[in-house]
């Protein structure tokens, strides 16, 4: 018996995977199907998928050429199929010719020609609203959301406002932008999205003029040194019925969930200690401390609670930029220190002790692939990861396209009173220290 195999998404099913796998059974007796799975189309940043696994192996099912379907759930899966179901033919797509050569050691390959004229991606451009987004920005950086975008149904970065035209020009030349605009309300009114990435002192007016013309915003937090304005911010959003959304990409990837999961589920017991730290060196950017801040102090709250007893800090500063910060945040039952350098190198990490076991996440730990688990009175440590690549934008899209679909405005990532409560604790600080007004 000749056995062939083959492989897909078989998103939104079309003619052209029906006339794939019909060719596909022709080349053998028996036809193996690998359908991939969620977690594997997530972990490679295929964001765009439709129709749930369920439903895209039904519709290949009931094409009645699959004589065996199989879920292919991680990198790597395909030589280890080949060798179980004794493969003698690997069929796929030409449009991944080359791509698949180093398997012809385990099987033949061989590589179809694709039906014209229709394709996934087709289908989606024609079936799925459409969102253009505009980023105001005062520095050529785009933060990755122009290519991270895309791989999300219906969003595509389309704008870019700037009042420095060299920087208009410099965005475009870099991130092949179509529309640059030097008047804002005139970007406002040709986006559906406005992500304001810009310095922390210009962040508030921008936001509330994008609200106010009823557009859907991302920013970057904190929105400024107000806890008030942030409130009147998320008010207004709320009158608009739009969403107000910040851009912190770490909530999003699974492998923080995995890890909120484990604290909040009480897997690793009472939690006695945070500790977490976060530094970058760009002497660039001001009040780049407060921006690092935020994405330290959230993982705090959503593990230690937003109810500390005491909160006190220590502060080195070089004019009005704070170079590194140290925060100690006392509970009723545990403590947390949060330290943040900016310019001031330290060594990026988090640990979460808890009185059945620790969890650490090293380096660039907001946008992590894995953590470690060590457990009292073993030297096993277990490590839990999945894919990530990019630096997690898509996920944050993602969040968006399924609140814009489910009629919702209100993230579930991270709640309203978590925004409200970083936003007293940097204005705590900005103001005890150096008395600002």
């Amino acid at each position: 018996m000749k056995k062939i195999i083959t492989y897909g998404t078989f998103d939104l099913f079309h003619k052209g995977h029906y006339n794939m796998l019909k060719r596909a059974k022709e080349y053998g007796d028996y036809l193996v199907v690998g359908v991939t799975g969620e977690n594997y189309d997530v972990g490679r940043g295929k964001l765009n998928v439709y129709d749930s696994l369920a439903t895209r192996i039904e519709n290949v099912q009931k094409t009645g050429f699959a004589d065996e379907i199989i879920v292919e759930e991680y990198l790597g899966q395909k030589i280890g199929d080949i060798i179980k179901y004794d493969i003698d033919s690997f069929v796929i797509g030409d449009d991944w010719v080359g791509k698949f050569d180093h398997l012809s050691k385990y099987c033949n390959m061989v590589y179809l020609e694709r039906t014209k004229g229709i394709s996934s991606t087709q289908i989606r451009e024609e079936t799925f609203n459409q969102y253009d987004i505009g980023i105001v920005c005062d520095f050529v950086d785009d933060n990755q959301i122009v290519k991270e975008a895309k791989l999300v149904n219906g969003f595509e970065v389309k704008n870019v406002y700037s009042d420095d035209n060299r920087i208009l020009d410099a965005f475009k030349e870099k991130y092949d932008v179509k529309n640059t605009f030097e008047d804002y309300d005139a970007m406002i009114e040709s986006s559906d999205i406005i992500y304001v990435h810009c310095d922390i002192n210009e962040r508030f007016n921008y936001i509330y003029r994008a609200l106010k013309a009823g557009k859907h915003v991302l920013y970057d937090p904190p929105i400024s040194f107000s806890s008030e304005k942030l409130k009147k911010l998320i008010e207004l959003s709320k009158q608009k019925n739009v969403i107000f959304m910040e851009n912190n990409k770490m909530v999003h990837i699974y492998v923080f969930n995995q890890l909120l999961w484990m604290t909040q589920g009480g897997l690793i017991g009472d939690i006695l200690s945070f500790n977490c730290s976060i530094s970058k060196n760009d002497i660039t950017r001001s009040n780049l401390f407060y921006d690092l801040s935020v994405v330290a102090l959230l993982p705090m709250i959503k593990i230690m609670g937003e109810n500390y007893e005491h909160f006190d800090f220590q502060v080195s500063k070089e004019g009005d930029n704070i170079e590194f910060a140290s925060m100690n945040f006392v509970y009723g039952k545990g403590r947390a220190i949060i330290n943040v350098g900016n310019n001031v190198r330290v060594d990026n990490q988090i640990e979460i002790i808890g009185t059945k076991g620790t969890i650490r996440m090293k380096d660039d730990w907001w946008r992590s692939k894995s953590f470690e688990l060590h457990t009292p009175g073993s030297n096993d440590v277990q490590l839990f990861n999945t894919n990530f690549e990019g630096n997690g934008f898509k996920y944050l899209i993602r969040e968006m396209s399924r609140m814009l679909s489910n009629n919702r405005v209100d993230s579930k990532s991270i709640f309203e009173e978590e925004s409200l409560k970083i936003a007293e604790i940097l204005e705590h600080i900005r103001k005890q220290r150096y008395n600002y007004d």
